[in-house]
């Protein structure tokens, strides 16, 4: 079975990283919202999953050599000493419930970092370039 990823920065639709990009190409499964906080990185964002807050994301059915990219991308290490962390979170699509990977940011990354109150960073992204 391919595994499905939640993604909520640069590689949601119209990100800089848009993860349509990848090879085989990546299928999407629907918008969902998980619980964290979403911090400002400046170029990117972050998560820090559990708690109160929510934030947006979408879900993507993903071959094994585009998980193995992502990785890269994110910089997971297997010691969980990288600049993100692989996590498995059941996520609700629709009337689904999927396991899903998210890339939750190192919690050494967030220091002084501003939270996006909206929990979109697609929005967010937007907004501070206009």
């Amino acid at each position: 079975m391919m595994p499905h990823v939640l993604v909520y920065g640069t590689l949601r639709r119209g990100g800089r990283n848009d993860i349509a990009r990848y090879r085989p190409a990546p299928v999407f499964v629907g918008e969902a919202v998980i619980a964290g906080t979403l911090y400002d990185l400046g170029a990117y964002p972050g998560v820090v999953l559990g708690g109160a807050e929510h934030v947006k994301g979408e879900v993507y059915r993903i071959a094994p050599e585009v998980e193995r990219e992502l990785d890269r991308l994110e910089e997971v290490a297997d010691d969980d000493s990288g600049e993100y962390i692989r996590r498995r979170v059941r996520v609700a699509v629709g009337t689904q419930s999927i396991d899903c990977l998210v890339y939750e940011i190192h919690p050494t990354r967030i220091a002084g970092r501003h939270v996006i109150d909206s929990g979109d960073w697609i929005a967010h992204a937007a907004g501070a370039a206009g």
